[in-house]
């Protein structure tokens, strides 16, 4: 059966995850971490996209991305991957894959839900229980959204430059958002939408997806559909 084509918009928040073939390690050493975030720096400017969180797991990476181009994800993404595993290959003497396929991904609605995806991504290493909170893992966003720490990768999300007046209120109600854990719901609509490739985001913003696309942009209903659907 052929895969479901990308929901694919400009101009609209992505959360993308890139997984390890069969699960299995994508970085092994701290120059792996750099290099990847190099190399996407690079790729995020060449091709037009706005990095607002990342995450760099062991075996597999989550990202929050709008691109300027409907095709701008895509060929950052595949490019991205292609040097890094040319690199990876060189660097290990290895050969072959290193990533799952193509990435996952989901459009994300503006209200509510970019937010729900920085703390998806930065609370990662949390979840994974390899630290007690985020800014104690080396390889997020986290340390620039919520500490304020330089990185050049990085361009806020206009509803994370919302949550204060400078920068410094900003961080101090953004860290405010990860005093409580996320509702198990939310994760798990975040995890539907971006491993079945759709929107993350409430009725409205479906509809209004949908009609952009011409396409279907939901899970389908469980059980038999009505006898006018059929």
């Amino acid at each position: 059966m052929p895969r479901r084509a990308r929901l694919a918009l400009a101009g609209i928040p992505w959360h993308i995850i890139q997984r390890g073939n069969n699960r299995s390690a994508c970085f092994y050493a701290k120059d792996d971490y750099r290099r990847y975030l190099g190399t996407l720096h690079q790729q995020a400017v060449k091709h037009g996209c706005r990095i607002h969180a990342y995450c760099l797991m062991t075996n597999h990476v989550h990202m929050l991305v709008t691109p300027e181009r409907v095709d701008s994800a895509s060929l950052m993404m595949k490019h991205l991957g292609q040097r890094y595993v040319q690199y990876i290959n060189r660097t290990y003497r290895r050969s072959g894959t290193l990533w799952e396929g193509r990435f996952r991904s989901c459009l994300a609605q503006d209200e509510t839900y970019v937010l729900a995806c920085y703390r998806y991504i930065e609370l990662n290493p949390v979840r994974a229980c390899m630290v007690n909170h985020p800014a104690d893992y080396p390889w997020s966003s986290y340390r620039f959204n919520g500490q304020g720490m330089a990185n050049e990768l990085l361009t806020p999300h206009p509803e994370y430059v919302a949550l204060g007046a400078s920068s410094e209120s900003g961080c101090r109600n953004y860290r405010a958002l990860f005093r409580t854990h996320m509702e198990p719901g939310l994760i798990d609509e975040i995890r539907q939408a971006t491993n079945g490739n759709f929107v993350l985001g409430n009725e409205r913003f479906s509809r209004e997806i949908a009609e952009m696309l011409q396409r279907r942009v939901t899970p389908n209903r469980a059980g038999r559909p009505p006898v006018n659907e059929l």
